[in-house]
């Protein structure tokens, strides 16, 4: 298989790196928020089953020939939040859940991995799937002891000394206590320019010292807070893979100036998927596969001086591959169309468009074409009592709504994201975190210290190590 000569050539270029005992000069660490090991499990699982196989089908990440399991808890909680999580990956240092960049006595400030590549002469990206200000990102360039201060997280980022960020947007670009400029302006004063879009990326790099590139302000129009799921973009939307191609471009620019980069690229939206327990978030891990690949791409002209860990900040939902029958029907998932999130919105507008004539027998149709319900999907009588039961009790007013961390959803959508699990035969403990182990793949200069079981806390100053950057 393909992925097998990629793992087999990983391990030559590994071994070569070994021999010329060089250091990491370029670093690429890709965080999959609330990506457990069942989730990479089950991307995996699904691929195998789009072929019409038992088994899996690699992506190109977890074929990487170093693998950790990592501990995931906080300083104050069993089960961490985004924020420590993300302190923790970036600084080594746990903290106490909500804060972020800061000991868990949320005012004692922490130096991290931008620190330490920035102090050693390396340009750094910071980028995500998500906002900015968001928590992963923000663990690398923040001291806050609440995550939720995001117009002072946004301050934060543009008094940095970081080279270039990328994300969907500020989420509160203006003060909300005072006038005056609002943080587009505040960046530009700080020597930022701003893109919006990845062609608008490529007209202003050229030219600009630094950068932050967001996506279209069309889109930030809909949902500032993200990037559109993989499920349901559009081609004019931004992707992950446009932001680690960009990153990587720009960072690289910087080389006449700078000895190396240290790119975070987070793949943000897995984790809001899994809040919703929407399954969704496997093409959503697909996608930041393939940003990664842009890694592995540049990783295969420097083999002997890049690195490349993918990681996790936590696992959300607590995931389980089989409920009860020793079977599992991913495949079920290759005839979903949208993200559960959109579901609701797609319905209001078949709605508006039959008014009076909107019946269940278009809502089964829609069903039919856009999750293969009672067509590719089978259900049972009950099933589908249920699914019409839901709409009767929206029509009459008597519906409810399901509220998860980063969307409502009304009981039609509940019940379709449920019904769905149960065919496949996929289990949900929560719509929150977990304490499950969280998986760690390497390759390339000092990746070969990464593996066993380790604490979260360990790796960024094994990432340090690699590159020979002091921890300050």
């Amino acid at each position: 298989m393909r992925n097998r000569f990629l793992t087999l050539l990983g391990l030559l270029f590994v071994a070569m790196a070994a021999m010329a005992g060089g250091k990491a000069k370029y670093v690429f660490y890709f965080i999959g928020d609330g990506m457990g090991v069942n989730q990479v499990n089950a991307a995996e699982t699904y691929l195998g089953a789009m072929e019409g196989r038992i088994g899996i089908q690699e992506l190109c990440f977890p074929s990487f020939p170093y693998f950790a399991l990592v501990n995931t808890q906080s300083a104050t909680n069993g089960v961490t939040d985004s924020a420590a999580g993300g302190t923790a990956l970036a600084s080594g240092n746990k903290t106490k859940n909500g804060a972020l960049g800061v000991l868990k006595d949320l005012t004692t400030p922490v130096t991290c991995l931008a620190d330490w590549a920035r102090g050693a002469g390396a340009a750094v990206g910071i980028t995500t799937s998500v906002s900015v200000d968001h928590a992963t990102p923000a663990a690398f360039y923040a001291h806050v002891g609440s995550r939720g201060e995001a117009y002072t997280i946004g301050q934060q980022l543009v008094a940095s000394e970081n080279d270039f960020y990328a994300g969907s947007d500020f989420v509160s670009p203006k003060n909300p206590q005072e006038g005056g400029p609002d943080l587009y302006q505040q960046a530009a004063d700080k020597g930022f320019t701003i893109a919006r879009g990845y062609k608008d990326y490529q007209k202003k790099a050229k030219k600009a010292q630094r950068m932050i590139l967001f996506q279209s302000e069309a889109a930030s129009k809909k949902d500032a807070s993200c990037l559109p799921y993989a499920l349901d973009r559009t081609k004019d939307d931004l992707t992950l893979t446009d932001i680690t191609r960009a990153a990587v471009n720009f960072l690289t620019k910087k080389q006449g100036e700078k000895d190396g980069f240290f790119l975070m690229v987070e793949g943000g939206k897995i984790d809001w998927a899994c809040h919703a327990n929407d399954m969704c978030f496997i093409p959503e891990l697909i996608d930041m596969d393939n940003a990664v690949k842009v890694a592995y791409e540049f990783y295969q002209q420097h083999p002997d001086e890049t690195l490349i860990v993918v990681t996790a900040d936590h696992e959300t939902g607590g995931l389980g591959l089989g409920r009860g029958p020793y079977e599992l029907h991913l495949d079920v998932v290759g005839h979903q169309r949208m993200s559960i999130g959109k579901l609701g919105s797609e319905l209001h507008k078949l709605h508006d468009k039959y008014g009076d004539k909107y019946n269940w027998d278009v809502v089964k149709t829609f069903l039919t074409e856009n999750f293969g319900f009672w067509d590719k999907v089978k259900l049972s009588d009950a099933q589908t009592k249920r699914l019409e039961k839901a709409f009767e009790n929206i029509m009459s007013g008597k519906g409810t709504t399901t509220q998860t961390l980063y969307q409502k959803d009304d009981e039609l959508a509940y019940t379709v994201r449920s019904v769905q699990a149960e065919c496949a035969l996929v289990g949900w403990v929560s719509g929150g975190h977990s304490n499950g182990y969280v998986p760690c793949f390497a390759i390339g200069a000092g990746a070969e210290l990464f593996h066993g079981r380790i604490d979260n806390t360990e790796i960024s100053k094994t990432i340090a190590k690699a590159a020979g950057w002091e921890m300050k």
